[in-house]
């Protein structure tokens, strides 16, 4: 089959997953030289980011902001703790809750990863302006996908 005689909708170039997929390999691949000055990965810095956010919050809590299962992220969390950055501690009310709490380590961490949004801004040679409106119209995507599921 020629190119002229293929499908224009099954093209790689034409896929919206594709080009998705392939930002985010690259996004990903400008955070690691960034992240590894932290001593994180990219999934540890997305939990990180919510701690910061808010300390105290459960695993359940933090699972479900960031759109993943509880079981895939304990081992990430047990690896936090090893590194000294977090504590995970049963709940008082309900013993099958585990809730997590920023150590001191932790904390200052946020301080260091300040620079982190910048040079992903100067990465993207964007204006943070379009990035933001980029950034929006990607919820709305998230957000209209989650409902079809």
């Amino acid at each position: 089959m020629s190119a002229d005689e293929t499908c224009q909708e099954l093209l790689l170039d034409n896929q919206l997953c594709f080009a998705l997929y392939s930002t985010s390999l690259l996004m990903t691949k400008v955070y690691k030289p960034l992240l590894q000055e932290l001593g994180l990965t990219y999934p540890q810095y997305l939990a990180m980011l919510v701690l910061w956010e808010r300390d105290g919050i459960t695993v359940g809590e933090i699972s479900a902001r960031l759109l993943s299962d509880p079981g895939s992220l304990t081992p990430l969390l047990k690896r936090l703790e090893a590194e000294g950055l977090l504590k995970r501690t049963r709940s008082s009310k309900d013993e099958r809750v585990v809730e997590l709490h920023l150590s001191e380590r932790g904390r200052a961490l946020h301080d260091k990863a300040r620079k982190i949004p910048s040079c992903i801004v100067a990465a993207s040679e964007q204006t943070p302006a379009s990035l933001a409106a980029l950034k929006e119209e990607l919820v709305s995507l998230r957000n209209s996908l989650q409902k079809a599921l």
